[in-house]
């Protein structure tokens, strides 16, 4: 086909621009800037969406190629990954349905329908045809078809045909992908050829149901993870082993921080001692410190009837998400549900009595016990619960206090990260609403706009570095998350500043201006540290169960030679007690190495061995959990050694 003279320019990376006489992939604009770039490359990002280095430009346009070092490259080359995980079970398992297979955040995964469960050794079979299929180097190809051909192409295949129908009903262009013997209906992106995937690991098989719903078909669902490089797998594997050991579900039961109990229900642990110790630590600290920076605690019901809930909006917006006391649909009888968060108990602070401007900024803070439904496929460990306790809190505001206090909450979290050790592990989310989601939202488009920018101002004027997650906002207003991955890289939300310039009117909440006439406050919704079941579990993976010396639940353990030194070792208990360490001694008759060794394992900070010269000398033998042998000092100087780590909250 004759190419037609364009004088387009191409805008790279940095700015840098490149002009053509003719139409481009983006494979080929990728050659032009250096062959090396080209054979790395998997994927591209033209004006902000992400294409197929198939796609050709054709016009003036903003460029960027994605390596498997960029997270748009990545997820084309899992991609690719699954088509060839579902190439491999269709030339081994022929009468196997495929229904779906997409890129995730730590790689890939396909669902089979298939009578029985895969098994260890059929994954082994599966993953060898695989590097089968990359050593062949099969081209990959697109095309776009009609919803009729479609029916002939995926005929048999009734998952693909329920999809097909689905998307022609929705407008969407309906494409399909070939490698070799092998097609799938699929929207991509994906690399040209097979080749270029050189190192492959399946890592389980589990089950899941088809599009998640209990009510569909149960699928067999295969994982996978794939890099360019063979070391690049090494080093992922070694990682996936640390993150093993680091496991809060391994580390917490292994050192009784807590359990879970059948007949008590999933997304229910039970905290124990050890657990509910460190909790305790975490919501004293935030009070005190929330109080130290002017806010007023406060304590709500765990309740309440459907119509506070309906004035919110969340009987609306977030139904499914609630445990419901009652009939939810039947309105001559009364119903409660379970609060998922505070902020409608909290305004009837503010409501208690009239308001002038002088009373704002109001910060009111609250330890709160929450409960949310979340769906069982989502529980994890401590991470995702359905019951939780929250460091929640609201503010009350006039619009000129808006930035000043927004700014004042990101530094109180940024300090509560950075006292427990966790702010060089977050990243921020500027989290906006879904203009063509109307139905998820409240309020008009120019109240969204009004707060997004007035958010986006103050996030740039702090100089945030920041990503932007569209559909992503609270249902009431755009917020600032901050995000956290736990040691397998799910990402999480640990601390959110939410923004509402709704929900004050909703309520009838007003304070008289300077002017004498009334006036809707702004409204921030944060928290200082978060889910503290979540915390702990992050604090647990962070340290691999070595938390900081302040927060341990044991942070002396005192250990006598023999039973002759228990009464030297008692008075020494009481000390420690009574300068409020929080001190054990070890009175088992066990050889002295045998129960250090044990203090070890339970990560206990101190300890501190007592024996003949110790007793008679009014002194320990010192041993940290960092240092080991600390040497000998007197009872006095351990003690100050012990509360100069404690007050510091050294990590």
């Amino acid at each position: 086909m004759q190419k037609e003279r364009l004088d387009m320019k191409i805008t790279l990376k940095d700015n840098v621009v490149k002009e053509f006489d003719s139409a481009m992939s983006v494979l080929d604009i990728a050659k032009s800037i250096s062959e090396g770039l080209a054979r790395n490359a998997c994927a591209g990002i033209v004006d902000g969406e992400v294409k197929d280095l198939r796609y050709v430009v054709d016009k003036d346009a903003e460029v960027s190629i994605c390596t498997f070092e960029d997270e748009a490259g990545k997820l084309a080359f899992r991609h690719t990954t699954s088509h060839i995980l579902a190439q491999a079970v269709k030339r081994l398992y022929p009468d196997v349905k495929l229904a779906i297979g997409p890129a995730i955040a730590d790689g890939f995964y396909y669902d089979f329908d298939k009578e029985k469960a895969f098994t260890p050794e059929e994954l082994e079979a599966i993953e060898a045809e695989m590097k089968k299929i990359v050593k062949e180097n099969i081209p990959v190809e697109k095309q776009i078809i009609t919803v009729e051909e479609g029916r002939t192409i995926f005929a048999g295949q009734d998952y693909k045909l329920e999809l097909l129908e689905e998307y022609a009903e929705k407008g969407w262009e309906l494409s399909i992908y070939t490698q070799g013997d092998f097609t799938d209906l699929c929207a991509g992106p994906h690399l040209m050829s097979t080749g270029t995937i050189k190192a492959i690991k399946l890592t389980q098989a589990t089950s899941a149901y088809w599009r998640g719903d209990s009510s569909r078909d149960a699928m067999c669902r295969m994982y996978g993870i794939a890099f360019p490089k063979a070391s690049e797998l090494e080093a992922y594997l070694k990682q996936q082993e640390e993150a093993l050991r680091r496991d809060h579900n391994k580390i917490g039961r292994e050192l009784e921080y807590f359990t879970t109990v059948d007949v008590i229900g999933q997304g229910l642990p039970v905290i124990l001692p050890n657990g509910a110790k460190v909790i305790q630590q975490l919501q004293r600290w935030i009070e005190d410190t929330e109080a130290d920076w002017g806010y007023q605690l406060t304590k709500t019901p765990y309740m309440a009837k459907r119509e506070l809930y309906k004035i919110s909006g969340h009987w609306d917006h977030y139904l499914d998400g609630m445990f419901i006391l009652g009939d939810p649909h039947d309105e001559t009888k009364e119903c409660f549900a379970l609060r998922p968060m505070t902020c409608p108990f909290q305004y009837q602070v503010y409501l208690n009595r009239a308001r002038s401007y002088r009373d704002l900024p109001m910060r009111l803070n609250e330890t709160s016990t929450l409960f949310r439904n979340e769906d069982s496929g989502e529980m994890h460990g401590l991470i995702r619960v359905r019951q939780f306790t929250i460091s929640e809190g609201h503010l009350i505001l006039r619009p000129d206090q808006l930035e000043d206090e927004f700014r004042g909450c990101l530094e109180l979290a940024k300090y509560c990260l950075e006292t427990v050790g966790l702010a060089e592990d977050v990243s921020y989310r500027f989290s906006q609403w879904d203009p063509n989601r109307t139905d998820k939202y409240e309020g008009t488009a120019e109240q969204w706009e009004e707060a997004q920018n007035a958010m986006k101002k103050i996030l740039d004027h702090l100089g945030l570095d920041y990503k932007v997650g569209v559909d992503e906002a609270a249902f009431y207003g755009p917020k600032l998350d901050i995000q956290i991955k736990n040691v397998f890289g799910k990402e999480d939300t640990l601390i959110t500043i939410q923004i509402d310039m709704l929900l004050a009117q909703k309520f009838g909440m007003t304070y008289v201006g300077e002017d004498g006439k009334d006036h809707y406050p702004y409204i921030i919704h944060r928290t200082s540290i978060g889910c503290y079941e979540r915390t702990l579990a992050l604090l647990l993976e962070k340290y691999a169960g070595a938390l900081p010396t302040w927060l341990m639940p044991t942070q002396a353990m005192i250990v006598p030679i023999s039973e002759k030194y228990h009464d030297y070792a008692q008075q020494l208990l009481g000390k420690l007690k009574a300068a409020g360490i929080r001190a054990e001694a070890d009175w088992r008759s066990e050889k002295m190495s045998y129960k250090i060794r044990e203090a070890q394992l339970k990560k206990i900070p101190y300890m501190l061995v007592v024996g003949e010269k110790e007793a008679a000398d009014g002194t320990v033998s010192v041993r940290t959990r960092k240092e080991g042998d600390n040497g000998v000092m007197s009872a006095d100087e351990c003690i100050a050694l012990i509360l100069d780590d404690i007050k510091n909250k050294k990590r």
